[in-house]
């Protein structure tokens, strides 16, 4: 944080500023989700994203052998409502829930609150910091997880680099500047030549060490990471930084802790850092495939067979949403992280 004479911040220690801070943090004070909220994610859409969800975890338990002691965490689970359903639909399943410890890694306290309320009959950990889950087979489901943490940006002028900085002296008119990095320290800091062939860079060192923690974890324990978000798959780096408030793309240095700043993840860079970590593989698709691959639309005409045209209409537009290519269907990426030797592929 800045000190008395020095008002420059980098780009990431501001936007934890702006969405964590105790007093103004955006997620501290606010409830964004939901039609209310400032933003739609795909379980408040749709009950059906999150019945996938589930049918896919029972799968990939089975999977690990069925463990009678294992430890499914989501990473940042918003309002509640996609464990709401996953647990609904883990029911249906004894031995399954009867093995389960089911877990929430959740910063916000506001947010705890709220998903304390959504889910109060139910047998729930929560936990600080993902280290200190118990040893057992882990399977972590990560939905618009990693798009919410910090992230550096970097540009490359004249052939050199530069760091992009916050200035906040004048808190009602904050703006941004460029510092003079040197980008072979910041390399070696993070282990890996981040700027080979790219002008521009966006990388979150928090998100980074999140993937490395899980990665440890999976390979000590076995078990997985589902990381469902929107990004691209291009090596080449982009300007995907935005900030969101009711609905609507917003300045992001006006109204701090009003909305939310988000970015688009670069799963190609993700790809390289779980490749250097070693021992593990990935696969992606899109969030349409997935679903689709899934029986999302088997799912869809089963619940909507009784239902009168209203009913109908609406459970297929919130399906179109979650699936179309000009939707979130493309958008959105899922990516399965998991072990060397398993081959486990349901849903891509």
């Amino acid at each position: 944080m800045p000190t008395k004479n020095n008002f420059n911040i980098p780009l990431d220690k501001f936007i934890d500023l702006a969405l964590y801070d105790k007093e103004i943090g955006y997620y501290m004070n606010n409830n964004p989700f939901g039609k209310d909220g400032d933003f739609i994610t795909a379980p408040n859409l749709s009950r059906l994203f999150s019945e996938m969800i589930a049918i896919w975890i029972i799968g990939f338990w089975e999977n690990l052998g069925s463990p009678k002691n294992f430890n499914l965490v989501e990473l940042g689970a918003g309002n509640g409502s996609m464990m709401k359903i996953l647990i609904e639909t883990f029911k249906k399943f004894p031995n399954f829930i009867k093995f389960c410890n089911i877990i929430i890694h959740e910063k916000s306290p506001k947010l705890i609150k709220i998903q304390k309320k959504e889910l109060i009959q139910e047998k729930i950990i929560w936990v600080s910091d993902i280290k200190k889950i118990k040893n057992n087979p882990t399977i972590f489901i990560a939905n618009e997880f990693f798009d919410s943490i910090a992230i550096k940006q970097f540009v490359k002028i004249d052939k050199l680099w530069f760091e992009k900085y916050v200035n906040i002296k004048n808190k009602k008119k904050p703006f941004f500047l460029n510092k003079k990095i040197d980008m072979k320290k910041f390399e070696k800091k993070i282990d890996y030549g981040i700027s080979k062939d790219q002008n521009f860079i966006e990388y979150s060192l928090l998100g980074a060490k999140y993937l490395k923690k899980i990665a440890n974890i999976i390979k000590k324990n076995n078990g997985g990471l589902l990381i469902i978000d929107y990004g691209y798959p291009e090596k080449k780096m982009k300007n995907t930084l935005k900030a969101i408030s009711n609905h609507k793309y917003k300045n992001i240095l006006k109204n701090i802790g009003k909305s939310d700043i988000t970015y688009n993840i670069n799963f190609y860079l993700f790809k390289r850092i779980i490749q250097k970590l070693g021992g593990l593989k990935n696969i992606t698709t899109t969030q349409g495939d997935f679903l689709v691959k899934m029986g999302i639309k088997k799912r869809a005409d089963i619940i909507s067979r009784n239902k009168d045209f209203s009913k109908k209409a609406d459970i297929y537009f919130r399906l179109k949403r979650l699936i179309d290519e000009k939707h979130m269907g493309n958008l959105f990426k899922v990516m399965f992280i998991k072990k060397q030797k398993n081959n486990f592929k349901l849903g891509f």
